[in-house]
């Protein structure tokens, strides 16, 4: 069952009882993945409906933190709310450490590759690499952590 399909049949099941704020986050996740749909002009595919899942993840974090500094408390904690909702339709982050381990591997095949050590200067190679390690390994990671990790390996 896609990611849309399990999104319609829990909107079902919000009207039914009467979930008005879980039903409001649903179809807010249906609207962005049938505009998403319309633009592309074609069905999306999982990679891409999950693309679409992280985008609204950002959008609802950087809402977050605009209502905590803005002193509004109330809005911070519905949005809180909507990504612990969308949240349940990604597939599970992976670990800090199982991340450390993606980019310390990373980072050696560069070095490896280039004959020097890769330094602070290879950011952008090497969070390329780690990017495309991530996806291939199927889990998903937030990117400020993996951009926290790899900065903090290429310092070494």
């Amino acid at each position: 069952m896609s990611i849309g399909e399990k999104v319609n049949a829990d909107i079902i099941t919000a009207m039914k009882a009467k979930e008005e704020h879980r039903l409001t986050t649903l179809r807010m996740v249906k609207s962005a993945l049938k505009s998403k749909e319309i633009d592309k002009r074609s069905p999306l595919n999982e990679a891409e409906e999950l693309a679409v899942l992280s985008t609204l993840l950002k959008q609802r974090r950087e809402s977050v933190d605009s209502f905590t500094k803005g002193n509004r408390p109330e809005l911070a904690q519905k949005e809180q709310v909507e990504i612990d909702l969308i949240e349940t339709y990604m597939p599970q982050a992976a670990g800090e450490e199982q991340i450390r381990e993606i980019v310390v591997a990373a980072i050696a095949h560069m070095a490896s590759e280039g004959g020097t050590k890769a330094g602070p200067r290879d950011m952008g190679a090497a969070m390329k690499i780690v990017q495309q390690r991530i996806l291939a390994s199927g889990v998903r990671a937030d990117g400020k952590v993996v951009a926290d990790l790899v900065k903090a390996e290429l310092a070494k």
